[in-house]
Order: C-alpha cells, then sequence, then structure tokens
C-alpha cells in the first residue's frame, strides 16, 4: 500500500509542481523586435507557471489528487481490515480457540483470498491512476500543440521553449511569452467548454 501511495503523490505532484529551482532572469520588457537572435526569433513558455495558471491543468489535478484520495483511503480501510483480521486469526490460535484444524485452515485461506483481493485492488487503482495521468498529458500535449501551431501563424517564431528548473541555465526575460501563451489556452479553453455545454444542452 505505501508503494502505492508514493506512486500516486509523485503522479500528482510532478503535475501540479515542478523544480522550485529557476535560472536568474533580466526584467527587461518583452519585444518583438528583441526576439531575433541570429536570424531566428525564439521565445520560451514557463512550464511552472503553465502548470498552475493554465485552467486545464488546474482541473485536471484536482481530478487526481481527489482520485489518488480517494484510492488511498479505500486501501487504507482495506489494509485495516486484513490486519484486523489477520491479529483475530493469530490471537484464536494462540488460545487454542479453533474448535478444529479444518475451521483454523477455512479462516486463513479466507484470510489469503482478503490477501490478494486488496494486491487486486491495489493493482487496479495503480492502473486507473496511470491511466489518468496518461489521458492528462494527452490531452495538455494536444491543447499546446494546437494553440501554439494558431498562435504561431501571426507571430512566427522559429523555435519555442520549454523552460523548467535547470533545463535552461539563463534565459532573458524578453523571451519570455509564458503569460501570452497561458492567457491563449485560457481563452480557448473557456470557449472549449462553453461550446460543449451547449451541445449537452441541445441533446436535452
Amino acid at each position: 500500500m505505501k508503494k502505492y501511495m508514493m506512486m500516486a503523490a509523485a503522479a500528482v505532484v510532478a503535475l501540479a509542481s515542478c523544480n522550485n529551482a529557476s535560472p536568474k532572469m533580466d526584467d527587461q520588457p518583452a519585444t518583438a523586435a528583441d526576439n531575433a537572435t541570429g536570424g531566428m526569433k525564439i521565445a520560451y513558455v514557463e512550464v511552472d507557471s503553465l502548470m498552475t495558471q493554465y485552467e486545464f491543468c488546474k482541473e485536471f489535478t484536482l481530478i487526481l489528487q481527489k482520485k489518488s484520495n480517494n484510492a488511498r483511503n479505500t486501501l487504507n480501510q482495506k489494509g485495516q481490515a486484513l490486519q484486523s483480521a489477520m491479529q483475530n486469526f493469530q490471537q484464536k490460535l494462540n488460545n487454542n480457540g479453533f474448535t478444529s484444524r479444518e475451521q483454523a485452515e477455512s479462516q486463513q485461506a479466507a484470510i489469503q483470498r482478503q490477501q490478494q483481493s486488496l494486491q487486486e485492488l491495489q493493482a487496479r487503482l495503480e492502473n486507473e491512476l496511470a491511466n489518468e495521468t496518461a489521458k492528462y498529458n494527452e490531452g495538455l500535449r494536444d491543447s499546446l500543440q494546437h494553440f501554439l501551431a494558431a498562435y504561431n501563424k501571426d507571430k512566427k517564431y522559429d523555435l519555442i521553449l520549454t523552460k523548467q528548473g535547470d533545463n535552461i541555465l539563463y534565459a532573458s526575460k524578453r523571451f519570455d511569452i509564458t503569460s501570452d501563451i497561458i492567457n491563449g489556452l485560457n481563452k480557448h479553453y473557456k470557449s472549449t467548454l462553453k461550446a460543449e455545454a451547449k451541445k449537452d444542452e441541445a441533446k436535452k
């Protein structure tokens, strides 16, 4: 159970946050003219800001947290029940509480089935969380790719980088388009939700 809880927490943390260490940047304002570098137009997006401010990320993080908490509570309850059953069995065994060997073996077999059931439940919940995480990653990747394709028709950047932790040691603030990307993504996401709500209403 500890393995599952560690995996679930790690999955949520990986989606909701990133390395707090960040490279030093200057505070010069961004301008379109400054983005031309050696004939290339370059920009970058802060991953941690994207994860904490993009509504799609925020909503899906809450979903994963809820699923993780529910799974943890379920496993804890069933684990406690199994522990209680094992202690009860051992106590009866020590105190000669079984009327026959067959009765003891029957209860032991029931505990083994209970343990097997818990292991299967743990594996199923781990798989469900992994599928939800994969669904989130795919949705985030698709939304970014589609938005950036439309966004770059006007901006015409040659290269848009992701900046997370120390993967870029230094980046000038004038190349930062994070706010622009987040605002655009949120606007598109809200319009998509409204369109889906209208479709659902029309079906009723």
